[in-house]
């Protein structure tokens, strides 16, 4: 399996002003194998410490001892010498000894020679009560599911996965078909890493399907584990209500759908409580898309997306047959899916993928607004056939950006005003954009 996260890795290893590392993401996105990869690749030795339930550990960080000491603490609990320009350190479920995760500040102060590497949930990590967190003194890496052009490696479609890299052409019109069939099974089985390895050895769709609802079943015992007991019901109501919210036509977040008249002031925290879990993504509406589009967001006004599409689709409890008929799956579903999968692609190379714009008093709505250097791009994201684009044509004409995009199952092409870019290229999307 490759993941294209390992590269910020090596360029964490080779700066100059290198602070230790946090790779920080969902459970399960594969936080522990990236950083082992690294360390493999990269370094001469690894250093590796899993801190959960790890009672040596706790003793060893408690108190707050000296760096040698924590040192040969590392060495006599992994049995690996650690030379500080060879070798990495692995503090794997860092977020266990919350005193770990306070202690990489004196690694950054008095001890940056040594490379130090933790792994973490986002949640675990953001909740550590009595303890000073590192601000200022550690990196960060941010690790989501496996992205469609790291679904192609792993299926063994590297052809593929470089086809995606060049100008489109009749190369990958060409192709479009099987371009299309790998798709569907992405949506199917998303990009969490267990169960894209265990699909891919063995093509078992119910393999697939119950390692996700282990995943799933796991979240939601950690909302138990985490969160205060007057939370959890709120927020396993918020997270199930997902599929339905999505399932809309509009597929604005309503409350009343969560349960019959609730309020905004009872889930607004469970939502919170998904976010740093890395569980959701908030989409805001943008009724005046200026830059930068945060200051015109409006805050009680949203869209929720899932972590990863496959989870989704299993929350949804589709099954093969809808995956195999034709193309059911980016229509099933009110096209759920298919904004999931664009979000989630846009996401790996835009960093505030956040926002959507609908004209007030009408039914005009764009999916997704992207800001890029001093423009805004609207961004339609089209599940079925039918690319008529009434609403992108209405923001268009009152907006005049530079170019506006459909992303859709159609081939590339170049209409002036409008882009139209294969779903399977969203991730390229920024290669397109004009200066």
């Amino acid at each position: 399996m490759k993941r294209s996260k390992i590269q910020e890795l090596f360029e964490w290893k080779n700066k100059p002003n290198r602070k230790p590392l946090i790779v920080q993401g969902a459970r399960q996105v594969g936080k522990t194998w990236l950083l082992n990869e690294f360390g493999r690749t990269a370094y001469a030795n690894v250093a590796y410490v899993n801190c959960y339930d790890n009672p040596r550990m706790a003793a060893l960080f408690q108190g707050a001892p000296d760096v040698a000491t924590v040192i040969a603490g590392l060495k006599a609990e992994c049995r690996v010498e650690i030379n500080p320009a060879d070798t990495l350190i692995i503090l794997d479920e860092i977020q266990d000894v919350p005193r770990a995760l306070a202690y990489l500040k004196i690694f950054c102060e008095q001890a940056a020679q040594y490379h130090v590497a933790a792994a973490g949930s986002m949640l675990g990590v953001a909740m550590h009560a009595g303890i000073s967190f590192p601000v200022g003194k550690v990196d960060f890496v941010d690790l989501a599911p496996l992205s469609f052009g790291e679904f192609l490696l792993a299926a063994g479609e590297p052809q593929l996965a470089d086809m995606r890299k060049a100008a489109p052409s009749a190369l990958t019109a060409a192709f479009r078909e099987r371009f299309v069939s790998l798709l569907k099974t992405y949506f199917f089985t998303g990009g969490m890493p267990e169960v894209v390895a265990a699909f891919c050895a063995n093509r078992s769709w119910k393999e697939a399907r119950d390692i996700q609802r282990e995943i799933l079943l796991a979240y939601e015992l950690d909302f138990s584990k985490h969160a205060g007991r007057d939370s959890i019901a709120r927020i396993r109501g918020a997270w199930r209500s997902l599929p339905a919210q999505l399932a809309k036509e509009n597929k604005k977040f309503v409350y009343g759908v969560v349960r019959e008249g609730a309020r905004a002031k009872e889930y607004e925290n469970a939502l919170l409580w998904l976010e740093d879990a890395g569980l959701i993504r908030r989409v805001r509406r943008v009724t005046a898309p200026r830059v930068p589009l945060a200051s015109y967001a409006d805050a009680a006004v949203f869209k929720l997306y899932h972590l990863d599409i496959g989870l989704l689709s299993a929350m949804a409890g589709l099954d093969e047959k809808t995956l195999l008929e034709g193309s059911a799956i980016f229509t099933e579903f009110k096209g759920a899916l298919t904004e999931q999968f664009a979000f989630q692609e846009l996401s790996q190379t835009f960093d505030d993928c956040r926002y959507y714009w609908t004209r007030e008093k009408s039914e005009a709505e764009v999916d997704c607004l992207l800001q890029h250097g001093g423009d805004i791009f609207p961004v339609e994201i089209k599940a079925g056939e039918n690319l008529r684009s009434k609403s992108l044509r209405s923001y268009a004409q009152t907006y005049a950006p530079k170019k506006a995009i459909r992303l859709s199952l159609s081939d590339y092409r170049d209409e002036g005003w409008l882009l139209n870019l294969p779903l399977w290229l969203a991730s390229k999307l920024k290669n397109f954009l004009p200066a």
